[in-house]
């Protein structure tokens, strides 16, 4: 009897320890899966929370001007991969749809819109005939929008489009300005080079409005260049006309084949206003690494100004540009081409808008991406390292860096002439 006793109350010992360590064990379980499940919601509200904001690029990757916006379009691409990459916004992305229009500004029109229709908050356009025929569709669609056109009539009747670096004009002006400054003897006769469309006359009457202020410069003939592979009968008339400066607005293909012209026939100054010689000057897309490519030993001694660094003048620039090129596998043409600089640079400018509206608590939008824009100055000016000065725009000035590099290319390379500088003239027209 007593051992039946024992026998039983041993059975009823383990059954109460299964189901109490089966509660313990359920428990765990409970547990475990409870912290799972606010572990899950929690990540998946981290990602409902990151946001992709959308962007637009319409230029031309291939057909007129592609030297330019090939490279440019890669400096847009690799840094907003950059800002995803390393989380410069966070857990937010931006995502750029970049689109080529082969020159084409019905294209481009027509990328725009698609653009709107996808709900982009920033846009970035290319050419000056493009720019011009959307300004009327920003103002409708109150987008912010940065070009690659520096044409200071894109700012005429508009609120919505910003330059990123000084126009066309002040970069022409300004190398007048220093011929002016350093030409010795007399009024100095200068000949302008021009693109034969908006992009290429914008300057000429900025220019002769400077003249007329005061600036000591004569123009003695405006070339509106064509297709010509020979420009052999121009060189001489300009100099039977005593000129000895040429200031181009242009591309770098008609200014190479003019300057191989120039060398071919001994015309080209070896020193800056060289008496009976030309010396040969331009604006942004008139020179860089693509010039020289192009027109080899002949670019010698030829004057270039941008608001770019360029990657043959050592700097931080010089390094964030070559390490970015290196990160995303460009060759080394577009690696050192200052166009890229140029697409990096509008993608860092719409990259710290958001920034600094994401850090206010704002949403990203349209509106508010745009009062960002005016108010970047002063304090809340900005410091690319692409720059050679500080990005800065407002209510009344959409004109981004107004800082000038002026380079001079030796020994195959562009280098510094003398500080960065600001144009006297283009505050007086």
């Amino acid at each position: 009897m007593r051992t039946f006793i024992n026998k039983k109350e041993t059975v009823v010992k383990k059954t109460r320890f299964l189901m109490v360590l089966a509660v313990v064990v359920f428990s765990l379980l409970l547990v475990v899966s409870c912290g799972k499940k606010e572990e899950d919601t929690q990540q998946k509200a981290e990602v409902e929370k990151a946001q992709v904001y959308k962007l637009g690029l319409s230029l031309a990757i291939t057909g007129p001007t592609s030297d330019a916006g090939n490279p440019y379009s890669k400096g847009v691409e690799d840094y907003f991969k950059f800002v995803n990459d390393t989380k410069i916004l966070g857990d937010d992305t931006i995502d750029c749809t970049i689109r080529d229009d082969q020159y084409k500004t019905d294209v481009t029109k027509r990328n725009f819109e698609d653009f709107v229709g996808q709900g982009i908050v920033f846009y970035l356009n290319y050419s000056t005939g493009s720019t011009l025929g959307l300004k009327k569709d920003f103002e409708e669609v109150q987008m912010p929008c940065i070009p690659a056109s520096f044409h200071a009539g894109n700012l005429v009747d508009s609120n919505y489009i910003f330059l990123p670096i000084a126009s066309y004009s002040e970069q022409v002006i300004s190398l007048a300005e220093y011929v002016a400054n350093n030409h010795e003897g007399g009024t100095p006769k200068v000949a302008l080079f021009l693109h034969p469309s908006a992009f290429g006359r914008g300057p000429l009457a900025d220019t002769q409005a400077a003249v007329k202020a005061g600036l000591n410069i004569e123009i003695v003939e405006v070339v509106e260049h064509g297709k010509d592979l020979d420009n052999t009968a121009m060189l001489k008339r300009l100099m039977s006309k005593g000129v000895q400066y040429v200031i181009s607005q242009t591309i770098q293909s008609p200014v190479a084949t003019m300057i191989k012209d120039a060398s071919r026939l001994g015309l080209t100054a070896k020193g800056f206003g060289e008496a009976g010689k030309i010396t040969f000057m331009g604006a942004h897309y008139t020179g860089g690494n693509d010039l020289i490519a192009l027109a080899g030993d002949a670019a010698e001694g030829y004057f270039w100004t941008t608001s770019y660094t360029v990657t043959s003048e050592p700097g931080a620039g010089t390094d964030a540009q070559l390490a970015l090129a290196k990160k995303y596998s460009r060759d080394d043409k577009t690696a050192n081409s200052h166009n890229y600089a140029n697409g990096i640079m509008v993608a860092q400018v719409a990259t710290e808008v958001i920034r600094r509206a994401k850090a206010k608590g704002l949403e990203i939008n349209k509106e508010n991406l745009y009062a960002e824009m005016q108010a970047m100055n002063g304090y809340n000016a900005y410091y690319p390292l692409t720059c050679v000065g500080p990005v800065t725009y407002s209510n009344d000035d959409h004109a981004g860096v107004d800082y000038l590099q002026i380079y001079k290319a030796v020994d195959g390379v562009f280098k510094k002439v003398g500080a960065p500088i600001t144009s006297e003239f283009i505050k007086k027209i």
